[in-house]
């Protein structure tokens, strides 16, 4: 934190150093007084970024930038360019999130792995190791498909509330949607129900503070998480809360990739139609998406709810398959991307993967290639328009890497695509928050559901199929073809691939 402040110091030294010297005669001593004062601000922070032992490409990258933008860089090196302080900045939260997961499945048996198929027990050896996170059996979920489907589940569940209420989103909004959802919050808390509400201080700018005072009033328990005023000096800023869960009574939980927002039901004309998948969840896999939850609300408000017995009581369901709920973030030691490597490494025929922001990094890309060398069928499906300039370009900059090695890219149509959703061989699926991206992989706190239910990887197949056809297959000649500009937006959006 000193070493922070510090580094905010020297920015206020510079600006007022520019300005003095833009706006104010100077003598010749006092210009290379100042100017000497740059050089051994950006030769600390040269030091500072050697003593990291980052990649030589990266370090090589950072000192370029410092010495040949002024000010410019350094600006952009303090915001973009320290993010590796994350493991600083939640430690705590991360050796407690740990302690506390760990308690929880000390008392759970040991899951039996002997009746997975190769590619399944591969997957699961690794991702209990690497995350720490045990496997339900007990338990079932539901795909549902687009806001349709997923809202009038959500809400008759909500209505049919009868001791608490848990929801935790990135964004939400004061719109139609979000105040048909904030009405049910309000009638719930009034009858006795306790409602607790967790929103992302950036994600959802658009939730009104008058809504938040009705909330309130009306008895709702609703916290931000990590609200912007207070993380300028340490970064945390850029560290956002991507998951969206809810819990209903510890019985029932809904994860996946939908917000609360009219665009989320193709209600913004602005946006069109939106395709995405969320699911509904029932068993022992609940208690372990609400455990994720009651960490993260007790990080923002001191209030411990994860060693109550009236929270912590797993509700079993008939089993549909092997289920492993998995939070990664800045508060957890693996990433997102790891997981998603040993599900495309341990591939055997096929990997169908449909994100919104194919960003991916170099062990994602290389382990595409390989199946795609081994024989495995790899399809990759984005939309064909994006919700913002760099990540739609960046996207397409992948694209003559994956097609050169035969990979099947699909450009979806029919409006935005906004799922995350991973299938491996038929038999293996993700489904959740996390993007194919850096930013998931780096800097957001998301949560996945890793599974084998069989009915529900059918019908996301099914879907998968379905959104093929609204879909463009593009191809590599005419790809290929794409004029110089195309190509320069797709280099220059690359370039910021670390923080998108």
């Amino acid at each position: 934190m000193l070493k922070r402040r510090l580094e905010f110091c020297f920015l206020y030294m510079m600006l007022i150093g520019a300005y003095v010297i833009w706006f104010f005669p100077v003598s010749r001593l006092e210009f290379y007084g100042g100017l000497l004062c740059y050089a051994s601000i950006i030769l600390f922070s040269i030091y500072s970024l050697i003593l990291e032992n980052r990649t030589s490409q990266h370090t090589l990258l950072w000192i370029h930038i410092l010495v040949f933008f002024p000010i410019a860089g350094y600006l952009f090196y303090l915001f973009s360019g320290q993010l590796y302080e994350k493991g600083k900045l939640f430690r705590s939260k991360r050796t407690y999130n740990r302690e506390k997961l760990r308690t929880i499945f000390d008392m759970e048996q040991t899951p039996d792995l002997s009746g997975l198929k190769g590619n399944q027990k591969r997957f699961f050896q690794y991702s209990i190791k690497a995350s720490h996170m045990n496997i339900n059996t007990k338990s079932r979920l539901k795909v549902l498909k687009n806001g349709d489907e997923t809202f009038p589940e959500l809400f008759e569940a909500l209505r049919s509330a009868a001791s608490f209420i848990h929801i935790e989103y990135y964004m939400f909004k004061s719109d139609m949607l979000g105040h048909k959802m904030m009405d049910i919050m309000m009638e719930k808390a009034r009858q006795g129900v306790e409602v607790r509400f967790l929103f992302d201080a950036a994600g959802s700018l658009k939730l009104a503070g008058k809504d938040i005072k009705k909330l309130k009033r009306a008895g709702v328990n609703i916290v931000p998480f990590l609200p912007l005023k207070y993380g300028f000096f340490n970064q945390k800023f850029n560290f956002r809360n991507h998951r969206k869960i809810v819990i209903v009574d510890g019985k029932t939980g809904f994860v996946g990739g939908l917000n609360v927002g009219k665009e989320y039901i193709g209600k913004d004309q602005n946006v069109g139609f939106w395709r995405d998948t969320h699911m509904k969840v029932e068993g022992e896999i609940v208690q372990t998406l609400h455990s994720i939850f009651m960490l993260d609300w007790e990080y923002v408000s001191d209030e411990v709810l994860i060693d109550q017995k009236a929270y912590s009581r797993p509700v079993p369901a008939e089993s549909g398959g092997v289920y492993q709920v998995v939070p990664t973030g800045p508060d957890m030691k693996e990433r997102m991307s790891d997981l998603y490597y040993a599900m495309i490494a341990a591939a055997e025929s096929s990997v169908w993967i449909a994100t919104p922001y194919f960003v991916p990094n170099e062990p994602i890309r290389t382990a595409l290639k390989e199946a795609a060398a081994r024989g495995v069928r790899v399809r990759v499906m984005v939309p064909e328009t994006n919700d913002g300039f760099l990540t739609q370009y960046a996207t397409r900059s992948y694209f003559p890497e994956l097609l050169r090695e035969g990979i099947e890219v699909y450009s979806y149509q029919k409006g935005f695509m906004h799922q995350k959703v991973l299938i491996t061989d038929g038999n293996l699926a993700s489904v959740g928050t996390a993007n194919m991206d850096m930013r998931s992989f780096q800097l957001n706190f998301e949560v996945n559901v890793f599974f084998t239910d069989q009915k529900a990887i059918k019908d996301l197949e099914a879907h998968y199929l379905e959104d093929m056809r609204e879909s463009e297959k593009i191809s590599p000649v005419r790809f290929y073809k794409r004029t110089l500009w195309e190509r320069t937006k797709e280099s220059f959006a690359r370039l910021f691939s670390g923080v998108l």
